[in-house]
């Protein structure tokens, strides 16, 4: 049966991704998906840990395969006010990847759009999504982050890439710069539109402080977070960073509603 969340400690993408995969019992659960979206936390074009290694997703996608027949894509929406996202990924070594595994390789800054609606929200009321993230059975694999806005950025801020600039850049300098007027409920919002299938999160090392640089973790927390429950995985990380994920806003109003903050792992 699938679980909620569940670790396992880092030695090296290629054995532990595969392993907390199977601890959570994801190869089932892909086993039955027609089309996967794997989403990064490629923010900007710094190194890791900033952002994903793509070794990391060349081990997600190889241990996919290994259990579903499912059309794969990776597909990333690049904050970068100078970048854009093809340029990210080629400096990041995603091209060389996705060219030796034969996946498609998808900028969500530019994909084509739908409009879906929710009465219930107060920041959007309707929001434009990339029809890939709307159709496809979403990983959102991301990178353990101090955050200076949001706290803590995870899981669940991870699909703010999903955002297209077309729409929510608003003139600012950071492509996704309307999310920043409303931080908190940008976040919960955004995810009651289209919360992730899977949360998976890279704690190999952790940033501390800030989520583009700054003190890394010492030592290096060595996890890797798995889970369908992506507000227990949140939940989670925020602990690993010391932080208590009830005083992080938009886990607290995603808890009950999209997740379970409370959910210990197992």
């Amino acid at each position: 049966m699938p679980k909620p969340l569940h670790w396992v400690p880092f030695t090296t993408c290629a054995a532990s991704i595969p392993a907390a995969l199977e601890a959570v019992g994801a190869p089932s659960v892909l086993a039955r998906q027609r089309r996967i979206l794997v989403k990064p936390n490629l923010v900007n074009a710094s190194p890791p840990p900033v952002t994903l290694p793509c070794e990391a997703v060349k081990a997600l996608v190889l241990a996919i395969r290994r259990w579903s027949a499912a059309e794969i894509r990776i597909g990333e929406g690049t904050g970068d006010a100078a970048l854009d996202t093809g340029e990210v990924f080629r400096r990041l070594g995603y091209v060389r990847v996705a060219r030796e595994l034969g996946v498609e390789l998808v900028d969500l800054n530019e994909a084509p759009l739908v409009e879906l609606s929710d009465p219930q929200c107060s920041v959007f009321l309707s929001l434009w999504l990339p029809r890939v993230v709307v159709e496809s059975f979403v990983v959102s694999f991301a990178v353990l982050k101090a955050h200076s806005l949001a706290g803590v950025t995870l899981s669940l801020k991870n699909m703010m890439g999903c955002a297209p600039p077309s729409r929510y850049g608003h003139g600012g300098t950071w492509k996704k710069s309307a999310f920043h007027r409303h931080m908190h409920a940008s976040v919960y919002e955004l995810n009651r539109y289209r919360r992730p299938d899977l949360a998976l999160v890279d704690a190999s090392v952790g940033l501390a402080e800030h989520h583009l640089g700054g003190r890394t973790c010492e030592p290096p927390l060595g996890r890797i977070l798995a889970g369908f429950d992506p507000v227990a995985v949140d939940a989670e990380g925020a602990r690993l960073l010391g932080i208590d994920w009830r005083e992080v806003e938009y886990l607290r109003r995603a808890h009950g509603g999209l997740g379970k903050g409370a959910a210990e792992p197992t």
